[in-house]
């Protein structure tokens, strides 16, 4: 599997297992994955969306089998209060500061682990630009990174003036976004752009999800024909030959490997020109 770079010389491999959504199957699928062959894993310490400490338990049962830990990329995320249910990782009554500190500590137990290749802002508190929360959490992440228990830091679900502002007034601006990506929206162009501007790592998630509207086009399906090879894949591969690190969440052991082939098979010019305007 091939890797991305971030500017500050850390690598992540090419393609990301996500675990939002897969409850109380989290711990199975993880294992799946990673004897599949993924080599990352995606995760956040929120409940609603994730169990991370299941995610902990795959790792456990892995290690037993001789996987260790350095040979695997894995990602969490600090979720503010507005994204979470009561069964918070931290105490809200504290500052924002501690909260972060609190749900990192909580993190690191979950994962049995000492520290994490990416931790992630998982969305802005602000709706437009940057407030002073948004502000108080990034130096917290700051904090985090420049103490070397993450090696990556950085944001989800930011619009391109939020990402602008903290390239520009940072003291480290971040080291990966990852966004929903849609079609209709050029793949998310303008912030892929600061992101490559910036040699910041561009993670998409919900390609196949957030775009079912596409899966009947005809350009998407003559592609897929020549390549012998389904949708998905192609969408996967797509995403890569454009610079971004794609993001799956498929239940499915067949497909996990499907999905772990793309880089066998290579899309033309003209294929990634019409696939970036399938929806624009």
């Amino acid at each position: 599997m091939s890797v991305c770079t971030a500017y500050n010389d850390v690598t992540v491999p090419s393609f990301m297992y996500g675990t939002a959504w897969k409850k109380d199957a989290t711990a199975q699928l993880v294992q799946l994955a990673v004897t599949s062959g993924f080599k990352a894993i995606d995760t956040a310490n929120q409940i609603i969306h994730y169990q991370e400490a299941l995610v902990g338990e795959a790792l456990l049962a892995l290690a037993e089998q001789g996987v260790q830990r350095e040979t695997l990329f894995l990602q969490t995320k600090f979720t503010p209060v507005g994204g979470q249910d009561h069964r918070t990782p931290y105490d809200v009554s504290t500052d924002i500061t501690t909260q972060v500190t609190q749900s990192f500590q909580s993190s690191l137990e979950h994962l049995h682990t000492e520290y994490v290749d990416s931790y992630v802002l998982h969305g802005p508190y602000s709706r437009g630009g940057l407030g002073a929360e948004d502000w108080e959490v990034w130096a917290a992440l700051q904090n985090i990174y420049q103490s070397g228990k993450a090696k990556i830091i950085g944001v989800s679900n930011v619009n391109a003036a939020q990402l602008r502002l903290l390239c520009e007034k940072a003291e480290n601006k971040p080291m990966i976004v990852q966004n929903r990506c849609y079609a209709v929206l050029g793949w998310d162009k303008e912030v892929r752009e600061i992101c490559e501007a910036h040699k910041i790592i561009y993670q998409g998630f919900s390609l196949l999800t957030a775009n079912q509207d596409i899966w009947a086009d005809p350009q998407l399906r003559t592609i897929a024909e020549r390549l012998g090879t389904g949708p998905a894949q192609v969408i996967f591969r797509f995403a890569q030959q454009i610079g971004m690190l794609p993001l799956t969440g498929t239940t499915n052991q067949q497909h996990m490997k499907e999905d772990l082939d793309i880089e066998q098979f290579e899309l033309s010019t003209e294929e990634v020109q019409s696939i970036e305007m399938i929806a624009v």
